[in-house]
Order: structure tokens, then sequence, then C-alpha cells
């Protein structure tokens, strides 16, 4: 079968006109502009029937410019707020994560964002790969964590690295626990040591009231006990990029199927994992955009 040089012509000029708006939306409006609040309800196992508990999740906020300035973490904030969240949690990754860049945003930047971020039972948060790895973008060099935990500081915002917090609510306690990062230390291309002790976390919690659990990554989940009711991770940003009918393979591969996205039970034990806020190795998103998780523990039952 032949075609004209004109129909050939036209063809060509639509699909670069649909690989152009694909790339602009990819590139431009779902990372930069687009944000959804995608919400969870469950009761899992070890969890009270009697013990409702609102949670935010913000995950991989990846502060750079143009695609995550302080304005745009600053009304992230916000919304998490709008939220009423009993409790509000930061899964790490707070450094850009890719040098197609403007312009960096310093944590004393964005710990001024963060700062806004309220909730009864306090704002807590774990460390993340990048903010290991590097400085606030991958060309500058690391400073060894220590601007991370002195913006959060600063900020008011409690830094859990293998440590478990104890907490109350409506007259009930249940326990917090914070895993440091997963691949802190970067050995050599492809091969990484871990500043985590799930071990020494878990041996914190002296009672038998229910545990939840924040990982930055989801790798951890295998070895994590019945014991934690849930666990909570961000690092992969849900594939970033999911194509209709086909998934997220690339991701699929590297993270295992069940732990890219959302709301996974293996063995009675839950994860839900966010596709947290910024991007990393280049600034793509499609289908799968920005969110803020709102989780609802003991949701009450609605007659």
């Amino acid at each position: 079968m032949f075609i004209s040089r004109r129909k050939f012509l036209n063809g060509a000029a639509a699909a670069t006109g649909a690989f152009g708006t694909f790339g602009s939306y990819a590139l431009a409006i779902e990372p930069g502009m687009m944000l959804d609040v995608t919400s969870y309800e469950l009761t899992p196992p070890g969890w009270p029937a009697n013990l409702p508990l609102k949670i935010a999740v913000i995950a991989d906020i990846h502060a750079c410019e143009p695609y995550m300035p302080v304005s745009r973490i600053r009304s992230i904030c916000r919304l998490a707020n709008s939220l009423a969240p009993d409790l509000t949690v930061i899964l790490g990754d707070f450094n850009g994560g890719h040098n197609f860049v403007t312009a960096p945003v310093l944590p004393h930047q964005w710990g001024e964002a963060v700062s806004e971020l309220r909730a009864p039972l306090g704002v807590h948060a774990i460390l993340g790969n990048h903010d290991w790895w590097h400085g606030a973008i991958p060309k500058i060099r690391p400073s060894n964590v220590e601007a991370i935990r002195r913006a959060l500081k600063d900020a008011g915002i409690n830094v859990l690295e293998n440590d478990a917090l104890r907490l109350s609510h409506q007259g009930q306690t249940f326990w917090l626990l914070g895993l440091s990062d997963q691949l802190a230390i970067r050995v050599s291309s492809g091969h990484y040591l871990g500043a985590d002790d799930l071990g020494h976390t878990l041996s914190q919690v002296t009672d038998d009231k229910p545990v939840l659990l924040l990982a930055h990554e989801p790798f951890i989940f295998r070895k994590v006990p019945a014991r934690v009711s849930l666990t909570l991770c961000g690092h992969t940003h849900g594939g970033q990029v999911d194509i209709p009918f086909i998934g997220t393979p690339l991701a699929s591969h590297r993270f295992g199927r069940n732990h890219v996205y959302g709301h996974t039970v293996e063995g009675g034990r839950h994860m839900i994992i966010s596709a947290g806020l910024g991007t990393s190795v280049a600034p793509v998103r499609f289908g799968r955009p920005p969110e803020v998780v709102s989780v609802s523990l003991a949701p009450p039952m609605v007659a």
C-alpha cells in the first residue's frame, strides 16, 4: 500500500504536533501545575477500630526552580493543612532530583514554607536518598544531610532516624516509627549502604500498642513484621510515567509490580506508596500527577 507525499507529510505533521502536545503536558502541565489529593480509608490488622486517625502524607518534594519553587511548596503545605489531619508526615527527598533546573531551592528556603504545616499530633519527617547523596540539586556536593536536619528543626518538624515515638490520641496511644534511608551511602554505581536499622527501631516499641512505620523506599516492606499495622513510603514517584494499557514497566521491574504505587497488602501487612510531588532523573510526569495523600485509619462508619 502506497500513500501520497501530501498524506505522508500531513500525517507526520499531526504526529509531530501530538508528540509536542504530549511533551508539553508531560514536561510542564502535569509535573508543574497539577496537584491531586488521594484518599485511603482502611482499618489494617492491629489497628483498633475505635482509634480513628487522619494522616496527611507529603513525599518527595524535590525542591527546585522552576518546577517546585517555594511558592508551590507553600501551597502544598496549605492544602495538607486544609485536610485537617491529626498527624502530618513527610517521607523524605527534600533536595532536587535532577539537573534540569533554573536554580536550586536551598534548605532554609523550603524550610520556611514547610514550617506552615500544622497538625495536633505534630509534623514528623524522615530523610530520603537524595537528601544524603548530594546538596540542593545533584551538582551540589553533599553536606551529610546536616542542612536538611537543621532546616526541618528550624521549621519545628521532628526528624525520625531509626526512632520510635509514642503518641496519644483520643485517650489511646500508638507508635510512630521512622526509618533512616535504605540507600543513604553510594558505594559505587548501583551499590549502596543503608543507614536504616529496622530491628533497632522496632526494639524501641515497649508495649502492644499499634505501630505505624515511615520508610522512604518500599524495599524494606518485605522485612516489616505483622506487628506493624501500616507502612507509609515514597521514593518511587508512582513510576512517574504511567502509560494507559501499559502501566509502569520500568518502575515495576525496578521496584516490583506491587511496590510502585498505591495500597498494597501482602500476607496481611499493609503499605501505602505515595506518588510524591516532585520528579527525579527528568522533570517528567504522565498519568501520575503530584499528590498529597490523606489516610484515614478506622474511619467512622457511615449509616
